[in-house]
């Protein structure tokens, strides 16, 4: 953190923890040190004496900042006026995804998260407690975020995707006196890169090292499956998504997804695509392209019956005829909770443990699927 950081600068030969809480820094405005991320583009964390500065990228114009935080320990500390002054560790945060609930977890800051959008979708069980015990405020839509429930809560921050460059619910919020911060894990390219936003939210809560060390034990262990898995024709081909009222959703070439499914050995059809987002087809074209792939992940159905009953066409699939469809369902709530969302962010390592198991269950014998289960 600045403080640490800060020390370094003024007296190098001494322990960098030396300093902690020290609020006399002098304000200076040169970097002390930059942080390297190793696979999230859509942040960038600098530190400065006495503050960090945190910029978010505009994932719709990448040239441009979304927003610029300034971390400070002490509120005596002055720091730029281009950007917002947030004083950590905070107290308290209200959340608007889940995937910002697997982050906290992960850090073991659960505890520090006192209002959510939609609740109901959260599967962490401390925090499904709170709300069935009212202490855990329903903050309305991640959309349309109840301005004023947020703001008789108070929190230390809220932390918001931002899914829009002008949000007048979060303009609301941030005019009320209460910092928004945005975490756009959901944009990144690949899944380290989203689960390196955990950096990000350590940096609210005060637990930099934390997530430095689980982190990297995260990264290590993706890229050893990945050296598990065989190069060159040995791959099945995959079909991923679902139909959903005549159009499937199917993640473009240049998305988390689509490599994650490289990664884990599959031979995607739209791998050379340069789509970011998620391809909307006809069931038409999906069939001509992914008839006979040898396995289908992602389906939303519960079953096979279930599957063909909602469209005939689901029969032509030659996963469906082997008995090789897997939806992402094992760990659902009757209330719409699914950790797959949650925990699956923050951990892509679990994640691609089962995909690697569901292509190529030679590699991984004995694996239980965490997320996956197979349509009967």
């Amino acid at each position: 953190m600045f403080s640490r950081k800060l020390f370094f600068v003024l007296l190098p030969v001494l322990l960098v923890t030396a300093c902690k809480g020290k609020t006399s820094a002098p304000e200076v405005d040169f970097v002390a040190d930059t942080v390297e991320l190793a696979y999230a583009k859509g942040f960038s964390i600098e530190e400065f004496a006495g503050y960090d500065k945190v910029t978010v990228h505009n994932p719709w114009q990448p040239e441009l900042r979304l927003a610029v935080y300034y971390l400070v320990e002490a509120d005596s500390v002055t720091t730029p006026s281009d950007g917002l002054k947030i004083k950590v560790p905070v107290s308290s945060v209200a959340v608007s995804s889940v995937t910002q609930v697997g982050f906290l977890d992960v850090l073991g800051a659960i505890d520090k998260v006192t209002g959510s959008c939609s609740p109901e979708l959260i599967y962490q069980p401390e925090l499904r407690q709170k709300a069935s015990n009212g202490q855990l405020v329903h903050l309305g839509d991640a959309f349309t975020i109840n301005v004023e429930r947020t703001m008789q809560l108070k929190p230390s921050v809220v932390v918001m995707s931002g899914y829009k460059q002008d949000d007048p619910y979060a303009e609301r919020v941030q005019k009320a006196g209460i910092p928004v911060v945005y975490n756009n894990e959901w944009m990144e390219e690949t899944v380290l890169g989203r689960a390196e936003w955990m950096k990000f939210m350590a940096l609210l809560v005060g637990e930099e090292a934390k997530a430095d060390s689980i982190f990297n034990s995260i990264a290590t262990a993706y890229t050893d499956l990945c050296k598990l898995v065989p190069a060159g024709d040995k791959r099945p081909e995959v079909l991923v998504g679902s139909n959903f009222r005549g159009t499937w959703y199917m993640p473009g070439g240049d998305s988390y997804m689509a490599r994650m499914l490289q990664d884990a050995g599959g031979n995607y059809f739209y791998a050379n695509d340069s789509t970011k987002g998620s391809l909307p087809l006809n069931v038409e074209s999906v069939l001509k392209n992914f008839a006979t792939a040898d396995v289908w992940v992602n389906c939303n159905f519960e079953s096979r019956s279930e599957l063909i009953e909602t469209d005939g066409k689901h029969a032509l699939f030659g996963a469906v005829k082997t008995a090789k469809v897997y939806n992402f369902n094992k760990l659902l709530l009757p209330s719409g909770a699914n950790d797959y969302w949650e925990s699956a962010v923050a951990r892509p390592d679990w994640l691609l443990k089962d995909l690697i198991y569901i292509m190529h269950p030679e590699l991984l014998p004995g694996h239980t699927l965490r997320y996956y289960q197979q349509l009967k």
